[in-house]
């Protein structure tokens, strides 16, 4: 494992990179900026590397503000509906940062903070721990928070990813990792006809600001359904309220809520990669990088357009916290919140 200074924050910290290698020569790149995935180079059936998650070659794009390429999104990652929510008879106020809501911690999140980080020990290959307390009454939210993240690359060419988190007052955690996905390579053209497969029968269907309506709802006979592989961009002209893509949050099918199971699956037919994604968590938020529109120059100048990537981000359901039928997501003082989320890559002929 390597370790070098990335440069250094809008506050004067120095923010380090920790490149993991395994192997099989697959690469991850993560920063203690954001507990951030940087780089994550596989090989093509031909076996060719090529870095498959869209960002930016320096710190300085990455603090100037960016859609949450790679890092660890919280204390609440996607939509708090009006950034409200009561908690034992308490009402909170978040941050409004998305049209009339909340979005993934507010306006500095866990994700917009230097963490610390030290290399660990791990059976299963490289590994480095993060660390971030976000303190109480950070961006409106309860308890001081104690989280780790622990990214780990495996010889079997997987990414996996550990979360805890403990607190010292009741307070929702919602963590996932928000990294876009292009298998072709970061920055080569869009993601439509890559193949996805999703295991969910069922979903979550939102308003017109993308916040839960609380129904569960079949995806059966719906553009919704990935449940067979199909075309990502097949049905986009069929969806109303995202007619640019897919920003929506599925109900994994599970027998126990706790287990590691599949989630998702992806592949790109050009270069034969394959993407697994296995999760302990209850849900997967498809989105289909529906607002990037163009300003934004990431790799080796590239212009990252819509539809560039794709996100599969393991969570609870969006506004959980004001939805009663929903898993919950209150961590209480003496508990402990984990979660595993696993980025497996092989190739197909």
């Amino acid at each position: 494992m390597e370790k070098a200074i990335f440069g250094k924050s809008s506050d004067g910290e120095s923010v380090e990179i920790y490149t993991l290698i395994n192997r099989s020569g697959v690469k991850a790149k993560v920063m203690t900026y954001g507990a951030l995935l940087t780089e994550l180079h596989v090989p093509d059936r031909n076996g060719t590397l090529a870095d498959v998650v869209l960002g930016f070659d320096n710190l300085e794009s990455y603090l100037k503000g960016h859609p949450h390429f790679g890092c660890t999104t919280g204390r609440f990652a996607n939509r708090i509906a009006n950034g409200k929510f009561t908690l034992n008879g308490k009402n909170f106020t978040l941050a409004v940062n998305n049209g009339p809501n909340h979005l993934h911690g507010g306006i500095k999140g866990i994700d917009k903070r230097v963490w610390k980080a030290a290399q660990v020990e791990h059976a299963k290959g490289q590994a480095v721990r993060f660390s971030y307390v976000s303190s109480d009454g950070e961006e409106g939210y309860p308890g001081n928070l104690h989280i780790d993240v622990t990214y780990v690359l495996t010889d079997r060419d997987q990414l996996q990813i550990d979360y805890e988190a403990k607190t010292d007052k009741p307070t929702p955690v919602n963590l996932t990792n928000h990294s876009y996905f292009n298998l072709s390579g970061a920055g080569q053209g869009d993601i439509l006809n890559h193949e996805l497969e999703i295991n969910a029968s069922h979903y979550t269907p939102v308003d017109a600001t993308s916040i839960p309506t609380g129904e569960i709802s079949a995806v059966a006979g719906t553009v919704m359904d990935f449940t067979k592989p199909a075309r990502i961009g097949a049905r986009f002209n069929q969806l109303t309220n995202h007619p640019t893509g897919y920003d929506h949050n599925y109900v994994l099918n599970k027998s126990r809520a706790s287990d590691l199971t599949f989630a998702a699956g992806c592949y790109e037919p050009a270069s034969g990669r394959v993407l697994r994604v296995l999760t302990t968590e209850p849900g997967i938020q498809l989105y289909t990088a529906n607002y990037l529109d163009g300003s934004l120059s990431g790799k080796g100048g590239k212009v990252y357009h819509a539809n560039s990537a794709f996100c599969l981000e393991c969570q609870h359901f969006p506004d959980s916290v004001n939805q009663p039928g929903f898993p919950s997501v209150i961590l209480n003082p003496g508990g402990t919140y984990t979660q595993t989320t696993v980025h497996e890559f092989s190739t197909r002929s």
